[in-house]
């Protein structure tokens, strides 16, 4: 077994928009979403160092856990796939166990990864002995991923996505779920350039999640960077009418930069609309170079 080869660096694709350029912001799209063909982008670069190390201990099988919607579960489960590994991904909600599988977890399962559903008061507790220990007894000894992929190792897997981007903006914006790309994106980058971490869901504890990772991984808190709470949309997976009409507009507007894509709704939809937002409320003054990690 050998760890997924992935094409980067991904472009940075400066795109215009008079919506912006009015504030005299400039805006840039960090295209990591194609850095793999399977493998969303930071879920590629964050999957990456853990799949060394399940090669290293030699696992053959990963265990994961996620939310209905969760990236996370369709990259592991697409790498598995890629790799001749067994993947089993335990999913927040045991009531979904009765239902039809939406889009995410039904591609999940095409590629071969066994779902677990687990009850949501002992899925916040997913990862203590007595909850843990009988999933590995069940399924066999694996090599276990916290949710999102977000550990120390993904953490300094993605200082690379930092340092692609570099100075070519002066502040970078990425959807956060977990907050392990945010922490290693802004340890990456260099001064004076900083990142907002663009919440997609709400509980106001990615501050201190980040912090955590950062510290865990290297010790200190490391980067220029900020967590933007306001932008949810009122949760994990939701939307409002106004945020949709965004999207639906931005796809249409930027359609070539995006290679005719559509605009991914759970996370980067949230985080470009709230680089406009920022825009009009004078975050940034004029002259602002604004990449958005298009993550996929």
């Amino acid at each position: 077994m050998s760890v997924l080869a992935g094409r980067v660096p991904t472009s940075l694709v400066e795109v215009a928009d008079e919506r912006l350029a009015r504030h005299g912001v400039r805006l840039l799209l960090k295209r990591d979403d194609l850095a793999h063909p399977d493998l969303p982008g930071n879920k590629f670069r964050k999957l990456g160092p853990n799949l060394a190390a399940a090669e290293a201990a030699g696992h053959r099988t990963l265990l994961t856990f996620g939310g209905a919607y969760s990236n996370h579960l369709r990259a592991t489960a697409a790498a598995g796939r890629l790799l001749g590994l067994r993947t089993v991904g335990v999913v927040r909600g045991d009531e979904l166990a009765h239902r039809p599988l939406n889009a995410s977890l039904a591609g999940a399962a095409a590629d071969g990864m066994v779902l677990h559903f687990l009850d949501r008061a002992a899925y916040r507790r997913k990862t203590a002995p007595d909850v843990l220990d009988p999933l590995l007894e069940r399924y066999g000894p694996a090599h276990v991923i916290p949710e999102g992929g977000s550990n120390p190792a993904a953490v300094r897997g993605c200082t690379a996505l930092g340092r692609e981007i570099g100075t070519a903006a002066d502040v970078v914006a990425v959807a956060c779920g977990t907050g392990g790309t945010l922490a290693g994106l802004a340890a990456g980058l260099p001064p004076p350039v900083r990142a907002i971490g663009v919440a997609a869901l709400r509980g106001g504890f990615l501050t201190e999640e980040v912090l955590r990772l950062q510290h865990d991984a290297f010790g200190e808190r490391r980067g220029d960077w900020q967590v933007e709470d306001r932008c949810h949309a009122g949760g994990f997976a939701r939307t409002t009418p106004e945020l949709a009409a965004f999207t639906d507009d931005f796809a249409r507007r930027h359609r070539e930069a995006l290679d005719g894509r559509p605009v991914e709704r759970v996370y980067v939809a949230k985080a470009l609309h709230a680089v406009f937002r920022l825009a009009g409320e004078g975050a940034f003054p004029p002259g602002t170079r604004v990449a958005a990690v298009i993550t996929g």
